[in-house]
């Protein structure tokens, strides 16, 4: 492809949760094709059918290692990934990590939260309750419930917590200006980790960085540097989907009566509903973490060269039409599992059962506390996030 066609993809279209027509475009017409970003050197590949995307994501001649040290082609000024983060390692290293960061996320563990994720969604709505109709859902439970909880996971105090997820956003964000910003935030939280899971190191207690600091497996453990990149991003990504997606995914349901209805008249297939929501719903923008192929490879109908930046999208891939029928539309009914919205392969975030888990406790009982639930607001006179790679609601009011 000449480098006059080669798309821009500034990935930045943010109208309410409709699928991105730029995605959409690519996906249909050229599912592996080159693009450009808007940050980093150079182009890279996209690939967006299902089937090929579980191929990069799973194929050891595409790496994530070595991304590290590139200026590679991405949708933040600055990349959130730290070069010691399992999110830049290929197996056998990222197998060793996982092993011993899904100690702290065994089914017994995450079942264990389950109570004390109840209650903190109790004492919630209670408040939201009180401050009766119309109440802002993305104040009274968006807001507070996921960082809350990863917060009590961790044990971080108090007082710390909403300057720690302000220094997230602010890596999250996309605008230009805020490099500068987004550089000094990410060195404030390493700092901060590094200093927190020294102490655990020191003294472990029972939250989930000292069952982190402790975890072996034979002779392995996770290092200093490890560790602290752990907590780190941990704290981002414990809170982040959770947060938009309690939003989202409640949007998404009072504005499909038909599948709310389905829910609402049988609770128990919240399980199964949650699945289909999380598939259906671009909660964020365009693509993530690349991979650099490290031979030269037939994908596709193309041949993706040794070398070769290659981004797969997680969001066209849960719209594939070879995967699921009618993707566009959302079917409680639907059957077909193996959503990509927790990634793919050794990098499937290993903290998913606590996210799931915390989505499903927060929106059962927001359905069944309120069983009258309804928008307060036009849907169309939502205000949207634009500043950043998430898609939520600023707010969220709703009535009962």
């Amino acid at each position: 492809m000449d480098a006059s066609t080669v798309p821009r993809c500034p990935f930045d279209f943010a109208e309410a949760l409709e699928f991105d027509p730029t995605l959409r475009r690519l996906m249909t017409g050229a599912p592996v094709t080159r693009v450009r970003l808007s940050y980093g050197q150079g182009e890279a590949w996209l690939v967006t059918r299902y089937d090929d995307v579980r191929t990069v994501t799973t194929d050891r001649r595409f790496s994530r290692a070595a991304v590290s040290g590139l200026d590679f082609p991405r949708m933040t000024p600055e990349p959130i990934v730290q070069s010691e983060s399992i999110n830049l390692m290929d197996p056998p290293a990222s197998t060793r990590l996982r092993r011993l960061v899904a100690q702290a996320f065994t089914k017994r563990r995450v079942e264990a939260m389950r109570p004390a994720t109840q209650r903190i969604v109790d004492g919630l709505l209670d408040a939201m309750a009180e401050h009766g109709p119309p109440a802002d859902l993305v104040r009274h439970l968006s807001s507070q419930l996921p960082l809350t909880t990863i917060c009590e996971v961790l044990d971080i105090p108090g007082p710390d917590r909403r300057t720690l997820q302000q220094q997230a956003m602010t890596m999250m964000a996309t605008d230009p200006g805020t490099r500068e910003r987004a550089v000094t935030a990410k060195a404030e939280l390493r700092g901060y980790f590094a200093e927190l899971t020294a102490r655990r190191r020191r003294d472990p207690g029972d939250d989930l960085i000292s069952v982190l600091a402790t975890a072996r497996d034979g002779d392995e453990a996770l290092s200093d540097d490890e560790l602290t990149v752990m907590a780190m991003v941990l704290l981002m990504t414990g809170h982040d989907t959770s947060t938009y997606q309690l939003s989202n995914i409640t949007y998404t349901l009072l504005t499909h009566p038909e599948q709310l209805a389905k829910l609402r008249a049988d609770p128990a297939r919240l399980p199964q509903a949650m699945d289909e929501l999380l598939r259906y719903i671009p909660f964020r923008k365009g693509v993530g973490i690349p991979r650099i192929a490290t031979e030269d490879v037939e994908l596709g109908g193309v041949t993706i060269r040794a070398g070769d930046v290659v981004h797969v999208s997680y969001l066209a891939a849960n719209r594939d039409p070879e995967r699921y029928d009618n993707p566009d539309t959302l079917d409680l009914d639907r059957t077909a599992g193996g959503h990509m919205t927790f990634g793919w392969g050794a990098h499937h975030c290993v903290g998913a059962p606590l996210a799931v888990m915390e989505l499903e406790t927060a929106i059962g009982t927001l359905l069944a506390r309120f069983p009258d639930l309804r928008l307060a607001v036009p849907a169309d006179e939502l205000r949207w996030n634009t500043d950043s790679i998430w898609r939520y609601p600023l707010e969220l009011p709703l009535a009962w």
